[in-house]
Parts: C-alpha cells; sequence; structure tokens
C-alpha cells in the first residue's frame, strides 16, 4: 500500500516527485531545503537558518502523514561546504535532542538554488 503524502505547510514538491511517500509504516521524505513554504521563497540565511528552515519543512512533512521526529530512522544530510558541519548540527540538536536516528552526512556538494543545506529522511509511522 502506497501514500503520497503532501502538505501546504511546507514547499510544494514543483517536479516529478512527491513531498513523501508512505509504504506501509514507512514514509520516505524527498529533500528539504531551505524553502518558505507561504512565499515560495529560497532563504539564503545562515547555515544554522536553512537548517532550521529545512527541518521545519520536515517537520511539517512528518505530521501531515501522521508522524514527527521522534520516529525518523535515518537522515541523509547534504552540505555545500564540510566548513558548515558544526553550524549545522547545533541546529540539528535542537530538533533532535538526544536521541538521535541514524545518519549519513556528504559535502562538496551542489544544492538547489545555491543553498547550503538539504536533509531527506526515513522515518516510521
Amino acid at each position: 500500500m502506497r501514500e503520497i503524502i503532501t502538505t501546504e505547510q511546507a514547499p510544494e514538491a514543483v517536479g516529478p516527485y512527491s513531498q513523501a511517500v508512505r509504504f506501509g509504516n514507512l514514509l520516505f521524505l524527498s529533500g528539504q531545503v531551505a524553502i518558505d513554504p507561504e512565499s515560495g521563497m529560497l532563504q539564503h540565511g545562515t547555515v544554522a537558518e536553512q537548517t532550521r528552515r529545512v527541518l521545519l519543512n520536515i517537520k511539517a512533512v512528518l505530521e501531515a502523514a501522521g508522524s514527527d521526529l521522534k520516529n525518523v530512522l535515518k537522515c541523509h544530510v547534504y552540505l555545500a561546504d564540510i566548513n558548515d558541519f558544526d553550524e549545522m548540527n547545533q541546529v540539528y540538536r535542537e530538533f533532535f535532542g538526544t536521541d538521535f536516528p541514524a545518519r549519513l552526512c556528504v559535502s562538496g556538494v551542489q544544492i538547489f538554488g545555491g543553498l547550503r543545506v538539504e536533509i531527506d529522511v526515513i522515518a516510521g509511522i
């Protein structure tokens, strides 16, 4: 049983992809970047500001599917520059506390719109 998840509380999927797909008790979220869901505008702030917006977008998609950040099993974090790792981690900790999901972090990637952070997650429901 496959279900497409959408919410207006996160940026609209404007390409051939979905905000998330539910399959059984698992959620597969597409990568989120720092786009304000209300205006649709990119947010080119600090890495901390971008990370916060990304995680708020992820939180909104999870909630639309009946889940939350506590159910995140794995995160994939993409950074344009590894020097942003510590700043991203500070905000990441605010959202995940001490019970962290598994994670992959890669750097040196080009991210949509010249942004510096993109994150996708796999979560349970």
